[in-house]
């Protein structure tokens, strides 16, 4: 019997190594970027879809700035809880997308289309806006205080609940 509960219990130990180390990869590397305190830089000009939006006209108001790529596994789990958190919005806060560095603007578009996102997305082609915004890894996102100064850094696929949760803490 106690070889059976041997390898069952390495086994569970292994689960719960994995099942940590996951939660820390995906859920928990909400941190500092190295940028965090300073102005957020402008978006980039190239419009995807939804309205025209730039970082001056939000002003007043908290923002968070998602980057994706339609090739992103990741940015895919997160894609329905974006626009599920956008609808929740009323004007309190901004969420605006961008993609970044992708090969396809008809991937892009289609990446959008596909999960019927109604907030505004820029594109970001040659990753230069990416890059003054510190991005290490998609899909990240920047939470920007009403004053437009960068206040966190979401790294992973985040909940509706996460993106609320980040939202208060610069809202407060």
């Amino acid at each position: 019997m106690s070889r059976s509960r041997s390898p069952l219990l390495t086994l569970l130990i292994c689960a719960l190594v994995a099942a940590a180390l996951v939660a820390f990869v995906v859920v928990g590397l909400a941190g500092s970027s190295g940028h965090e305190g300073r102005p957020a830089p402008a978006f980039p000009h190239e419009q995807l879809s939804g309205e025209t939006v730039t970082l001056a006209a939000l002003r007043g108001h908290p923002v968070l700035v998602t980057f994706w790529a339609s090739w992103c596994g990741p940015c895919a789990l997160e894609a329905p809880a974006l626009e599920r958190f956008a609808r929740t919005l009323n004007g309190r806060a901004a969420l605006v997308g961008v993609n970044w560095s992708d090969p396809s603007l008809a991937n892009a578009r289609a990446f959008v289309k596909r999960y019927r996102w109604t907030f505004p997305t820029m594109r970001d082609p040659e990753g230069t806006v990416g890059a003054e915004y510190g991005l290490t890894g998609l899909p990240t996102t920047f939470v920007i205080d009403s004053a437009g100064t960068l206040r966190a850094t979401l790294r992973g696929p985040q909940t509706q609940r996460t993106l609320e949760r980040a939202l208060e803490a610069v809202d407060s």
